[in-house]
């Protein structure tokens, strides 16, 4: 005989089953009004992401919030949630914590889908002999690969000839640096790889030598000074950081505004070039991209890939003949032919000249009155002519802050630094 139910225990049971019943959308009356809006949702799939190319990929810390779509890629978080095209090299998108607060944020490719995809064909054709191939397998076999499944510890033999100009000149205080801040593995804070699996090992040698921008964020946080935007994370090969405005939208700008930047832009060269830890940053390429402006007026360096490093306090530890070592993983992104830039013709003024030719002129031509701006287009030639020594390039620099210092407004426009501008001269 089955047990017998209290006629109070009864009617709560018949109270739950109705509730039941009206929540649910599959019993619910078809015409009913307050039938609940299914909520459409991104197709995601492993192939935009770069997921199936793992562990040729760059990590995944940031996928739950893909797939939760707490990261969405319309501007407007429109909710009709569509993919935009997968050969684009980047995409604006909104990022949350609660669902309720969104801030933008950029989501970003290694490199092209053509490179990619071109990469990992080379991958196959020459290590397997096939068109297409398990990416990881065939990695794993390398030479290259084998060395660092053995490594306790990354050095300077692991990385030499990798086409990353953050690892021509690499010193092992700038690769202790590297695995120690390294933000895909949950435990990091050793400069040894025991908390490294293969996989980890795989996908950060593959970062390393296909974009070093991401690893860039790591290690020198935003939070520290360092003028990056922040890494939130990545999801097979895109990476999710803060996001900036590109400096080419300022190229318009009005008068004070165009000094503000360029201002900014001198202050991050020579913090570059003189930091607390001694390392010395240079570009080996600039454009209108490789500079961005955040929503409170703050410069920054948007796109890091093309940075180098020579670390002042220990010198690179490879000599130039290391350098020209070559192998697969140097040829995933560049032509294997490409010459490396000797670490001694590295000079002081290497970043200011290019700043000079190439950005500079076009955030100040033509934007304030004469005599100022004739003395700006002056130091201008001196500086993008490359011609003068280091010391004497340096004095024209702080000549031309003291020029453009006068020419910037103080208000709400700048939120970096406003009020403050009110009341220090700092500012």
């Amino acid at each position: 005989m089955g047990p017998c139910l209290h006629p109070s225990a009864l009617d709560s049971l018949m109270l739950l089953l109705v509730l039941s019943l009206s929540c649910n959308p599959s019993t619910a009356a078809t015409a009913s009004p307050s039938a609940p809006h299914i909520k459409p949702s991104y197709s995601f799939g492993r192939t935009f992401l770069g997921l199936d190319k793992c562990n040729a990929c760059i990590g995944t810390s940031i996928c739950k919030k893909f797939f939760k779509e707490e990261i969405r890629f319309d501007t407007w978080l429109s909710s009709h949630l569509k993919l935009p095209p997968s050969y684009l090299l980047s995409y604006s998108g909104n990022y949350t914590d609660d669902a309720k607060s969104w801030r933008l944020v950029d989501i970003t490719r290694l490199t092209s889908k053509y490179r990619h995809d071109r990469a990992d064909k080379r991958i196959c054709t020459s290590l397997l002999k096939t068109k297409t191939c398990s990416l990881e397998r065939a990695l794993r076999r390398t030479h290259r690969f084998q060395k660092w499944l053995r490594a306790k510890r990354l050095t300077p033999d692991l990385v030499q000839g990798l086409s990353s100009p953050m690892l021509r000149c690499p010193s092992q205080r700038l690769l202790d640096r590297i695995v120690r801040r390294y933000a895909e593995v949950p435990d990091a804070g050793s400069i040894y790889m025991d908390h490294l699996t293969d996989r980890d090992k795989l996908r950060l040698l593959y970062t390393l030598s296909v974009n070093s921008h991401p690893i860039l964020l790591q290690i020198f946080p935003d939070v520290e000074g360092w003028p990056f935007p922040r890494y939130l994370g990545s999801c097979g090969r895109l990476v999710v950081s803060a996001s900036t405005r590109p400096l080419r939208d300022f190229y318009s700008a009005v008068p004070e505004v165009a000094a503000d930047l360029a201002l900014q832009l001198l202050a991050v060269l020579r913090s570059m070039g003189t930091n607390d830890l001694n390392y010395f940053f240079y570009f080996t390429h600039v454009d209108a991209g490789t500079f961005g402006v955040f929503s409170n007026g703050h410069l920054f360096i948007r796109d890091a890939s093309t940075l180098g490093i020579i670390d002042k306090e220990e010198g690179s530890q490879l000599i130039d003949g290391q350098q020209e070592y070559k192998d697969i993983f140097s040829c995933l992104t560049v032509d294997c032919q490409s010459a490396f830039v000797s670490c001694n013709s590295i000079r002081e003024k290497h970043s200011l000249v290019m700043v000079c030719q190439e950005l500079l002129p076009k955030l100040l031509k033509g934007k304030f009155l004469q005599p100022v701006q004739e003395k700006i287009d002056s130091f201008l030639q001196h500086c993008a002519d490359g011609l003068a020594d280091d010391q004497s390039l340096n004095e024209a620099v702080a000549k031309l802050a003291e020029l453009l210092k006068p020419l910037r407004s103080c208000d709400s426009r700048f939120a970096y630094r406003y009020p403050d501008c009110k009341y220090s001269d700092k500012y």
